[in-house]
C-alpha cells in the first residue's frame, strides 16, 4: 500500500525494520481486526496510533492465527471433556467470532445484501454503506456461520481434535493474507471509506505475508496429520474462490471495499475447510 504523508505522521515511532517493527505491526494488527486484549509495547510511544496498514500486512496471518486460537483451545477442551463435534465447533466458532468483533462477518453481511439487490452500481455502494442487515444480509451470514461450524465439526469427527484445531488457526491466518489479492488488483470501489484511506497492497509485502501464511498453515496441518496435497488443494479453492469474489466486485461495484474484503475472507475460509474436509477418509 501507498500510503500518505499524513498516515506517516501518525506513527511518528515506526521502526523501520527489525523484530520491533514486526512486533508493532503484530500489535497493531491485533488490535484493528480483534477484540483481544494488546497491552502498550516498551517502545510504543502511542498504541491508539492508526495502524500503518503498508506494513501491517505483513504480520495478518499471524494476526489472524493468534485470533482464532483461543477458539481452537476451547474446541480442543470441549472435545477432551466428551462434548460432541458439532456442541464443541459451535462453541468454537463463536469465542473465535467474539476475539475478531465480527468484523469480517459484518462485511459479509453488507456484502450479500448490496451485491444481492437490484440497481447500479451507486445504490449497491450505498446498501453496502448503511448499518442495518437485510434479508440477504441475514441469510448470507446465518449460511456462512452454518457452514463454518460443520467444517470444523466434520474435521473433528473425521480426523480427530488436534486436526480440527490446526485447521481453524491455520485456515484464519491463510484466509486473512489470501482476501488482501483483492486489494492489489482492485481500486477501493469508492473515493472514501476504510479501503481508501489503506490505500493499495504492495506486491512484496503480499508475498511477504503469503510466505508466513503458506509455512504456517502448512506446519500446523501437517503436525495435525493433514497430508500436503491437502494443503496444495486449500490454497487452489481458496485462490479460486477469491478470483470468483475479484470478478464479482469488479463487475457488480467495479472495485473493492473493506466489506468486500471481509467477504471474501469468510468464503475462502470455508473454501479451505472445504478441501481439507474432502481429503479426509470416511
Amino acid at each position: 500500500m501507498v500510503m500518505s504523508d499524513e498516515s506517516r505522521d501518525r506513527e511518528p515511532d515506526r521502526p523501520e525494520s527489525g523484530p520491533r517493527a514486526l512486533a508493532l505491526d503484530l500489535a497493531r494488527a491485533l488490535r484493528f481486526f480483534s477484540r483481544l486484549p494488546v497491552p502498550a509495547l516498551p517502545f510504543e510511544r502511542d498504541p491508539h496510533a492508526l495502524p500503518d496498514f503498508s506494513r501491517m500486512t505483513r504480520m495478518l496471518p499471524l494476526a489472524g492465527a493468534l485470533i482464532a486460537l483461543p477458539g481452537a483451545l476451547l474446541l480442543l477442551v470441549a472435545l477432551a471433556l466428551g462434548l460432541p463435534a458439532i456442541p464443541a465447533a459451535t462453541l468454537a466458532v463463536a469465542v473465535t467470532l467474539i476475539a475478531s468483533g465480527g468484523l469480517h462477518e459484518d462485511g459479509l453481511a453488507d456484502c450479500c445484501d448490496a451485491l444481492g439487490a437490484r440497481g447500479d452500481r451507486d445504490r449497491r455502494l450505498a446498501i453496502m454503506k448503511d448499518s442495518a442487515i437485510g434479508s440477504f444480509g441475514a441469510a448470507g451470514l446465518t449460511l456462512v456461520l452454518i457452514m463454518r461450524v460443520s467444517l470444523v465439526a466434520g474435521i473433528a469427527d473425521l480426523a480427530g481434535i488436534a486436526a480440527a484445531a490446526a485447521a481453524l488457526v491455520g485456515m484464519a491466518g491463510l484466509s486473512r493474507w489470501i482476501a488482501l489479492w483483492l486489494m492489489l488488483r482492485l481500486p477501493p470501489a469508492r473515493k472514501s471509506g476504510a479501503s481508501a484511506s489503506a490505500g493499495r497492497v504492495r506486491a512484496r509485502d503480499f508475498v511477504i505475508a503469503g510466505v508466513i501464511a503458506v509455512v504456517l498453515a502448512a506446519l500446523l496441518l501437517l503436525s495435525a496429520g493433514h497430508g500436503l496435497f491437502a494443503i496444495l488443494l486449500v490454497l487452489l479453492l481458496a485462490g479460486t474462490t477469491v478470483a470468483l469474489c475479484q470478478i464479482l466486485a469488479h463487475r457488480l461495484i467495479g472495485g473493492q471495499t473493506g466489506d468486500v474484503i471481509g467477504a471474501t475472507q469468510q468464503l475462502s475460509e470455508i473454501a479451505a475447510l472445504t478441501a481439507l474436509l474432502i481429503l479426509i477418509p470416511a
